[in-house]
């Protein structure tokens, strides 16, 4: 269910979320994410929300790790975290920041080569 009545969290604050998600990774996550940015958009444009079932909070754009070869060439992978809909979903500023840090987790997941089914049973 969506709080029909939403959260508010500054861009700068809800950044700010981001960045401890971030920096809660373990040195070793960290340094394989060399090659990936991690951005907040306000909403996913039109055609990506249409294209996922539901609301969407996060997006992985790329090619997972464990689909590469040694020497490809590979542009930045990007990770989208959507700050309105996040917002929507949450009813505290506490659920926000564990929310955020859930999205952030799973969309790394998708960097490293996990599907759907894999992150729900690590609990993302």
């Amino acid at each position: 269910m969506y709080n029909t009545a939403a959260m508010y969290v500054s861009r700068q604050g809800f950044r700010r979320l981001v960045a401890e998600a971030l920096d809660d990774l373990p040195d070793s996550f960290y340094e394989l994410m060399e090659n990936v940015d991690v951005v907040v958009e306000e909403e996913p444009p039109p055609d990506v929300a249409r294209e996922f079932e539901g609301l969407l909070l996060g997006l992985y754009q790329g090619v997972p790790l464990s689909q590469r070869g040694v020497a490809d060439f590979q542009l930045p992978d990007k990770i989208s975290i959507y700050r309105r809909n996040i917002l929507r979903v949450c009813r505290t500023t506490d659920e926000v920041r564990e929310q955020v840090r859930q999205t952030v987790l799973h969309e790394i997941g998708h960097h490293f080569g996990l599907d759907e089914d894999q992150l729900e049973d690590a609990g993302y």
